[in-house]
This record gives structure tokens, C-alpha cells and sequence, in this order.
């Protein structure tokens, strides 16, 4: 089972998508903040950072570099996507807000490379 870590401050936002997450079959922690979410990455091993691109203390990019170093995909959702792909030259996968469930879900897969499918698939 894949792993993300879910950082977003909007608390509507965030328990829709940790629904939708769990009911992919994904695992999810999240956190509202950049503090809370460097915690958990320096604690957990995750598959993916799922981050808000603005937050109350900073860019979801912010964590981007800390959860790729942990081996972690990153995946960024944004209603300002125009500017972050600008300030950070397409280097990350990103999703505009707001955003469909199956979309989502397709879009994890896809930064994931297919590896929780072939998990679920496993235990079938």
C-alpha cells in the first residue's frame, strides 16, 4: 500500500481528499502546516507528497526537496499553477484546484509510475 503525506490547511479540502485517498486504497497523514509536514517527513518514509501550493507558512515546493531526498514522488495542487510552474520551471507534477476525484487519483498513479496498482493487484 502506497503512502502519501497530505499537506493542506484548508480543513474542507483536506478531509475530502483524505476520503478520497482512503477510499483508493491509499495510507494518508496529513498536516496543515510546513512545521507539521517536515516532522512527519523526517519520521515517516512516504511514496508521495501530496502538497497544497500555498500555505500559511510557505509553498508546498518547499518540502519538495526534503521529501525527494526520502524517496518520495511529488505531486502539487494549486490554484495558482501558472505562477509555480513559472518560479519553478515545471520541475514537479502539478494539479489545478480545484480538482476531480478521478482525476486525482489517476494523477498519483501516474507520478507513482503504477507501482500502488500493481500493489493493490498483489493482493488480490
Amino acid at each position: 500500500m502506497s503512502r502519501i503525506l497530505l499537506v493542506e490547511d484548508d480543513h474542507n479540502v483536506r478531509v475530502l481528499l483524505e476520503h478520497v485517498l482512503f477510499d483508493a486504497g491509499y495510507e494518508v497523514d496529513s498536516a496543515t502546516t510546513l512545521a507539521e509536514a517536515r516532522s512527519l517527513l523526517d519520521t515517516v518514509n512516504y511514496d508521495l507528497l501530496l502538497a497544497d501550493g500555498r500555505l500559511p507558512d510557505g509553498t508546498g515546493m518547499e518540502l519538495a526537496e526534503r521529501a525527494e531526498a526520502g524517496g518520495a514522488k511529488v505531486l502539487i495542487i494549486t490554484g495558482y499553477a501558472f505562477q509555480l510552474v513559472a518560479e519553478d520551471l515545471g520541475r514537479y507534477d502539478f494539479l489545478m484546484k480545484p480538482v476531480r476525484p478521478a482525476e486525482l487519483v489517476a494523477a498519483i498513479e501516474r507520478v507513482l509510475g503504477g507501482k500502488h496498482q500493481r500493489a493493490l493487484d498483489g493482493k488480490k
